[in-house]
């Protein structure tokens, strides 16, 4: 397990979104990353979670619509990490995986990819 703190985790998270390709990332439109811990007693555990609607089901955002959503659980992140670059490299699998739902795709497709 990691300790980490959730400024470091923020910024964390934020370096490794940036590094991210601008083709993976520059299509992004109304998205929120979200930073959260997971409620113990939830199940499954997972370390991040799209809300929203993909764009191969999506229409035409209307005005004043909520953004979709990536969560990244902090809380299951560092638990499953032996060390910050264990960390680093779990939170950058897992953004892209949630970043991979908004374009559509599915766990099936995305193990393929190698990104599950």
């Amino acid at each position: 397990m990691v300790e980490i703190s959730d400024a470091d985790f923020e910024a964390m998270v934020g370096d490794v979104f940036d590094a991210l390709p601008e083709d993976m990332v520059g299509p992004l439109e109304n998205v929120a990353v979200l930073i959260e811990n997971q409620p113990p007693d939830a199940r499954p555990r997972l370390y991040g979670l799209y809300s929203g609607h993909p764009l191969t089901r999506r229409g035409v955002y209307g005005f004043g619509e909520l953004p979709d959503r990536i969560t990244l659980y902090k809380n299951n992140l560092a638990a499953n990490s032996a060390d910050l670059t264990e960390l680093r490299a779990r939170v950058r699998v897992t953004l892209v995986h949630e970043i991979g739902h908004y374009f559509g795709l599915d766990d099936a497709r995305l193990r393929e990819l190698g990104w599950a």
